[in-house]
């Protein structure tokens, strides 16, 4: 497992230089919803996010993701674990209106932590187990480490605002997708920043740009999320 983490990390770090790309012109927007809430005095919750991903900002769909898990929060500990269900709906660039459909199983472990008084870092493991439209079975490892500084106080509260960062990695976990198709173990790299602002306790605003990476492909993206503690 240590082996796994270290090879994850590197590959997030070197990600960017060593991929091929061919840069899109056109920046697109995603628009998210994420929710959490905690069932009562209990161990366990229920989190997700809803998102509609726009090919140029609106009017061209790049997909809608549906997303929802069940939570459990270890005791003493900022440990959570997430096992969810996605459903996504993918759509083709330009004028064409044909999708595709992928049904998603995934597990996940978010490990929040603090450095210092101001720097909230974030490490999430997610392990997914794909049925997408057309393809064989396949599965995929992702990696992201997010970071939240906040300007106007030390804690993430109410009427605070913060800069947003983070990194995310994503590894297939095989390479034959069927009908004689292949892809890479590599699947793509995501880079973000953004600012966000507290407007109470449990609900925050955020506002950023982030650039994806794949082996053959690289695009920006605007992205616009509320984010909802219950």
């Amino acid at each position: 497992m240590k082996k796994i983490v270290i090879s994850l990390v590197l590959c997030l770090v070197f990600a960017t230089n060593s991929v091929a790309q061919i840069e899109s012109s056109q920046t697109g927007a995603w628009y998210m919803y994420f929710y959490y809430a905690q069932l009562g005095d209990s161990n366990w919750g229920i989190q997700g996010d809803f998102q509609y991903r726009d090919w140029q900002g609106l009017g061209d769909l790049e997909q809608l993701l549906l997303r929802s898990g069940v939570t459990y929060k270890p005791d003493n500990t900022s440990l959570l674990l997430t096992l969810g269900y996605a459903n996504i709906t993918t759509g083709t660039f330009g004028d064409s209106d044909a999708t595709s459909n992928e049904s998603r199983i995934y597990q996940e472990a978010l490990f929040p932590s603090k450095i210092g008084s101001r720097i909230y870092l974030t490490h999430r493991f997610r392990y997914e187990q794909r049925f997408v439209e057309d393809q064989d079975f396949r599965t995929r490892y992702r990696y992201n480490l997010f970071f939240n500084v906040p300007f106007n106080s030390k804690e993430m509260k109410a009427k605070t605002f913060y800069a947003a960062l983070y990194n995310e990695l994503f590894i297939n976990g095989q390479t034959d997708i069927g009908n004689g198709r292949q892809v890479e173990l590599f699947d793509r790299n995501r880079t973000y920043l953004g600012a966000g602002y507290h407007i109470t306790d449990k609900i925050r605003v955020q506002l950023g740009w982030m650039n994806q990476k794949s082996v053959s492909v690289g695009k920006g993206q605007y992205q616009i999320s509320l984010h909802h503690n219950f």
